[in-house]
């Protein structure tokens, strides 16, 4: 087979899907590798490194998409890159379909094979492939938060940790997932006043054994939720459904409660946000402000840290690609129950319920394509 990495043209995206070290694995067994000329450039890995590894380095796009069997990519393909998918080619990369019709109707159109990395799915009901970009994204959250804070950048000026005599900053996280537990931990080391919402009291009493002392726990729901927004400054949206539409947990109505230059960090948005207010922002231009709220919502947050995020990603995405790409993507399916729900469209059917259902959609069981 042979294995495409083109490189990724989103804002200031500088993530790669493969390492050199990786070209090495899919030459042992058996597998090509074509990457596009800088690829690697923007994580840290030269042309020469691939080269060295035993690719073959080529100088468009167009040339990587037009051979390869399979592409693996780290975000969605965008607008330029809907003419070059086609039918039968795998995709593997993160789509989050339920955020974005237009991407949702033209993989539809292409006939191709959509793997997504965020709805590989462990028996556990654990996101392998998700955890590393939500750990970074948890992590990133609270530091950009930390940063918007500051009054030179639209926030209320507020140190997160505070000084002796002076109260920290408070902050709300929604979701007690990988994300949420991330940037509570962050935030809390930061010496922030910490508040972590769930609707899961399993979980919710886990993180209460778990978490530094100034990390409180909360159920979450709509009184809860307004109770604290007069009193936070910084609000983190953490909330997934995996493969679906986010909820909306902060309306617009909600932001007249809180004070002005409050910051909302909303790591939700590649779902469409949990605030009512969220639209993607990009790393140029990252923030808006909405009722004296400041909003940050950047769609690809590990993209600001490459290195970090590049080998993270790829440690959890190789074992999975190598399967791929010696069975082919049907028999895989069949052998690996890890990889099926991962497969979101195939030859112009939407196989997964949820990404249908957002844009009501013909939905079609993943059985009748394999």
């Amino acid at each position: 087979m042979i294995i495409g990495i083109p490189k990724e043209i989103k804002t200031h995206e500088n993530r790669v899907s493969l390492l050199p070290g990786g070209v090495v694995q899919f030459n042992r067994n058996g597998h090509d590798v074509l990457i596009e000329a800088g690829a690697g450039a923007g994580s840290g890995f030269s042309d020469k490194a691939y080269e060295e590894a035993g690719a073959t380095v080529v100088d468009s796009a167009e040339a990587v998409w037009a051979k390869a069997d399979m592409i693996m990519k780290v975000k969605e393909p965008i607008e330029p890159e809907y003419p070059l998918m086609r039918e039968g080619q795998v995709i593997f990369t993160y789509f989050h379909f339920a955020a974005e019709e237009k991407l949702t109707q033209a993989v539809v159109d292409s006939g191709c094979v959509a793997i997504a990395y965020e709805t590989v799915e462990r028996d556990d009901g654990s996101l392998p492939l998700l955890i590393p970009m939500s750990e970074v994204a948890g992590r990133m959250a609270s530091q950009e938060g930390a940063k918007y804070l500051e009054k030179p950048f639209g926030g209320r000026g507020v140190l997160m940790g505070g000084v002796p005599g002076v109260p920290p900053a408070r902050v709300m996280v929604l979701g007690g997932g990988v994300v949420g537990v991330n940037a509570a931990k962050i935030a809390a080391g930061m010496g922030a006043d910490t508040i972590i919402m769930d609707i899961n009291l399993q979980k919710l009493r886990y993180l209460d054994d778990v978490m530094p002392k100034n990390v409180q726990t909360l159920f979450s729901n709509e009184a809860n939720i307004r109770y604290l927004l007069p009193d936070v400054d910084l609000i983190i949206g953490a909330v997934l459904k995996p493969g679906a539409k986010a909820p909306h947990l902060i309306t617009r109505e909600m932001l007249g409660e809180m004070k002005p230059g409050t910051v909302l960090v909303d790591v939700s948005i590649d779902q469409g946000g949990c605030f009512e207010t969220s639209k993607p922002t990009t790393h140029q231009d990252p923030t808006y402000t909405v009722d004296e709220v400041l909003h940050y919502c950047v769609a690809n947050m590990p993209g600001a840290v490459p290195y970090t995020s590049t080998l993270g990603l790829t440690n959890a995405t190789l074992p999975y690609a190598v399967q791929l790409a010696n069975k082919g993507w049907e028999r895989a399916m069949k052998e690996n129950s890890e990889l099926l729900p991962g497969l979101n469209v195939a030859g112009g059917k939407i196989v997964y319920k949820d990404v249908a259902e957002a844009f009501d959609m013909n939905f079609t069981p993943v059985e009748e394509v394999l």
